[in-house]
Parts: structure tokens; sequence; C-alpha cells
């Protein structure tokens, strides 16, 4: 109990120092805009595992949408840098109170990609789309979009439907150039709707998700994963620094703005292992909180009803929450290290 508190304080002071730090304009509606896969999507895959038990479990404290036990890297944006509500996903747009969508609008989808993934649902492009729609309907306006931030995360997926489809890595490096273009293709197409500010994820250590690393009995993260990682990481940095030399906001800044959730994860789970060496009692940086048993997932539960899967005890100290996912707790860190790069959209 007194570990779990420590965290709780520990997140409302990172969110409450966030805020003071990150500030903007007096009088600015600030709009937040997501686009993506399942590490943004707070509640638009609505036949998924992410409405069942134990997702959820630690915020809003029960299943909502969300891949994580809580909340995921677009609920800390909104919430520590932009001082907003978390927007609303889109698939809930015309159930919930309509002053919601003051604060813009996610329409990231859990198992999407760039491309089209072994997931039926809107990848980015289609996303995007959507996002055009509500414009051309007056549900936002070009106004609106001054003061508002996108933030844009897929790439894994998509690399996940390559390696399945094609059974090797041969052509590889090719895709993940045709990927990055398509990123920068999406990137630019927001920007041309009137949002100012962007900011693109960079691909977390692939190697080191439990699906990985679960190979070495969560000791070790993979290195062909994690070099897969750093080239796709490497040609999006390039892209993006061509990007912004060819595209300035009024004040001159960079509009688009990368988030190197690699080296934020990467960092984490380092320094982690680095303390387990000395207290094994620790709970495994590479280890998941919820762990599907006999070839199952997380939230499985056969035809009796009976759970097919385990849960830690302290999810609070978790990084990973499921085989591919964060927990609250590992998000929580990323997004504390990713202060400087959140400071950037807004100068």
């Amino acid at each position: 109990m007194a570990n779990q508190t420590y965290q709780t304080l520990l997140s409302l002071l990172v969110l409450l120092s966030l805020s003071a730090i990150f500030t903007v304009i007096e009088g600015s509606e600030k709009k937040l805009f997501v686009f993506g896969d399942s590490y943004v999507d707070t509640g638009n895959f609505l036949n998924s595992p992410s409405f069942k038990p134990p997702y959820g479990v630690t915020f809003p404290g029960t299943p909502a949408g969300r891949f994580c036990d809580g909340r995921v890297l677009s609920d800390y944006l909104a919430a520590s840098y932009m001082n907003i509500t978390s927007p609303v996903p889109y698939e809930q747009r015309k159930s919930v109170n309509q002053s919601v969508i003051g604060n813009g609008m996610n329409f990231g989808h859990g198992g999407t990609g760039v491309f089209q993934t072994m997931v039926d649902g809107p990848n980015v492009t289609t996303q995007i789309d959507l996002f055009q729609q509500l414009l051309q309907q007056n549900v936002f306006t070009k106004q609106d979009l001054q003061s508002s931030i996108a933030l844009v995360n897929a790439a894994s997926n998509d690399y996940d439907t390559f390696l399945v489809k094609n059974g090797s890595t041969k052509d590889l490096p090719a895709f993940a150039e045709s990927l990055v273009n398509q990123i920068s293709v999406n990137l630019e197409r927001i920007h041309s709707l009137g949002v100012n500010k962007i900011a693109v994820g960079l691909v977390a250590p692939l190697g080191c998700l439990p699906l990985e690393s679960v190979t070495s009995s969560y000791q070790n993260c993979s290195d062909e994963a994690n070099t897969l990682a750093n080239y796709h990481n490497n040609l999006l940095v390039q892209k993006v620094k061509d990007l912004n030399r060819n595209q300035s906001s009024a004040s001159g800044k960079p509009v688009f703005i990368t988030l190197d959730l690699y080296s934020a994860f990467l960092n984490t789970i380092t320094t982690l292992q680095k303390k387990r060496a000395g207290n094994p009692t620790l709970m495994n940086p590479l280890e998941p909180c919820c762990v599907g048993l006999k070839g199952g997932g997380c939230g499985i539960v056969d035809k009796k009803g009976e759970k097919q899967y385990k849960v830690c005890e302290k999810a609070e100290e978790s990084i990973f929450w499921d085989n591919v996912h964060p927990s609250q707790n590992g998000w929580l860190a990323v997004s504390t290290a990713l202060q400087s790069s959140f400071r950037q959209l807004y100068v």
C-alpha cells in the first residue's frame, strides 16, 4: 500500500510540475488530436480486450478501452503538458457530453498502423480522413487548430504484419523506407489541415517488449528487433529534419517534433535492471504484469468464465502491462523523460 501511495503521489507531482512548466498564451484554447495505434488509443477499438478486465484496473478503475492498466501516452500529454482532459475517442464522440469535444479528438485505434495491418481498423490515413470530415462539418474550425497539437504514433504493427506475411527480413529495409515516407506524407497532410505543432513518436525498443524478451526468460532484450527499431528511427528523424527545413510555423519554430520513445524506454529499463541487480526483490522491468496462461493472453477467459491469465501483485512497479503494452507506471516514466520534447511543442 505504501508503494502504491508513493506512486500515486509521484504521478500527481509530475502532472503538477509539468503543468507549471508547460504554459501557453493566456486565453488560447488548447486541443489535442491523436492518430495512431494502441499506444495512444483511449477507447476506439470497441470489440477488444481493452474493454475487458483486468485492463483499466489502475485507471479509471474499470476497463475503458486503453491497452494498459491505466493511462497511456496520449493521456499524459493531454493532462500533464496541455492541462486538458484527454480528448474523447472518435468512436465515442456521440455518447459523451459535447463540451468534452472542446479538448480535441482521439482517432487512435489499437492494432492499426501506417498501412493496413492484421487488425481490421482505420489506419493513420483513414484516421486523418475522419479528422478532415469533422473539419468539413465545422465540428472544429481553423481557429480551433491554431493553438492545437497533433500526436502521431504508429509503425510497430506494420512491422509485425510485414514479418508475418513475408516470413523473412529480406526486403525489410525497403519496407522501412516506404513506411517512413508514408509517415512523412501523413505529417504534412495534418499540417496542411491547419495544425501547426505535430509530435511524432519514434518506435519503442521492440526487442525489449515481453513478447521478444520472453525467449531469454525476460533477462535480455532482442538485439535483432532493437536494430530494426533503430533503423526505422534513424530514417524518421532524418525525414522530420527534412520536413522542418521545408515548413516553419508562424513563429519560425519547427512544426514537427520527434518523441524519442526508444531512448526513454531503454533508459528506464536499464536503470531498473541495475537497481534490481542489487535488490532481486524488485520486479523485473522486462516481465509483463498481466500474463496469459496456456498460450492465451491478458484478459482471456475460457468458456466457463475462468481467467486464463494472472496479474502481478504490484502493477505500480511494472514497466509492461502485457506482452506488448507498457503499464501506467511505464508510461509515467517515459512521459517524464520526454519533458524537454514536450516543451518544444509550444516554444
